[in-house]
């Protein structure tokens, strides 16, 4: 079957089909700010055909459809204008709070199953990931996330150069920051089981919040097996080559990773 594309409570999505009839479980994934920057690239980048469930690939905020007027103009005034609070914060605050509603609209259109659901994220999508596992509010059976945002202010790190200045941190971007710290969190991520992706080129900083965070959860688990960090050898931070934009064909790293999520839902996300 083709993919299916439309748009869930306002939020676009591809969703890709299982291979047999009937109900079955759903991933639901957030795709990266850089390449793949959009739903439907996400989709071709990290496909996860062999796990047998609906893959929804979500768009997030400021891409794809809904970028805004000369996209690359708009993220440099952003974070010129507060890395945090006009940036990360919203970004990512409002793919997690759309999420719900758009999460309801799927259940209604496509034939899935009505138990936990398994969520994937990457980059910054990895703190929306992250950010929906910690609120405890969907059931989920199982996540994934890949060279994610996993504390903000490894991201403004990596992003402060395009402003031109070192980020002036101020109270409620401090404060925001602490939110958005999920190793610091990892109590309230705790739950299902977390498998932790980085590459091995990945910026330094985002490598080493995987190692933390995969630390930091093991010891809230029982079962050790439930929590597993996993070095992909060659990927940068990227999945897919810029743009990103449109489909393009599978990366021999992004094939890594989807081989190892693959290996994790088909363990994890049953029907």
């Amino acid at each position: 079957m083709e993919p299916i594309t439309g748009i869930a409570a306002g939020v676009p999505f591809t969703a890709l089909p299982p291979a047999g009839a009937g109900p079955a479980p759903l991933l639901v994934t957030w795709h990266q700010m850089d390449s793949p920057c959009t739903n439907a690239a996400f989709a071709a980048a990290l496909p996860l055909h062999e796990v047998p469930a609906w893959r929804v690939h979500l768009g997030m905020p400021l891409c794809g459809a809904r970028s805004l007027p000369d996209r690359d103009a708009a993220f440099v005034e952003l974070v010129r204008r507060d890395i945090v609070l006009a940036y990360i914060d919203p970004v990512v605050r409002q793919a997690a709070d759309e999420f719900p509603a758009a999460l309801a609209e799927l259940r209604e259109r496509l034939p899935v199953d009505d138990g936990p659901i398994g969520v994937v994220g990457s980059s910054l999508g990895g703190a929306v990931a992250l950010r929906v596992l910690a609120r405890r509010e969907i059931p989920i059976a199982a996540a994934a996330v890949v060279n994610a945002g996993i504390r903000a202010r490894s991201v403004v790190g990596l992003v402060e150069g395009v402003a031109g200045e070192p980020y002036r941190w101020h109270e409620e971007s401090r404060r925001i920051a602490d939110r958005l710290d999920f190793v610091a969190r990892a109590e309230d991520v705790a739950g299902p089981p977390v498998l932790v992706v980085s590459g091995e080129l990945d910026f330094p900083d985002l490598r080493t919040d995987a190692a933390e965070l995969a630390g930091a959860l093991r010891e809230r688990y029982a079962e050790p097996e439930h929590v597993r960090l996993v070095t992909i050898p060659g990927l940068a931070h990227p999945l897919a080559e810029p743009p990103g934009v449109e489909p393009a064909p599978q990366l021999p790293t992004a094939k890594a990773v989807d081989d190892v999520m693959t290996e994790w839902f088909l363990r994890h996300l049953r029907r």
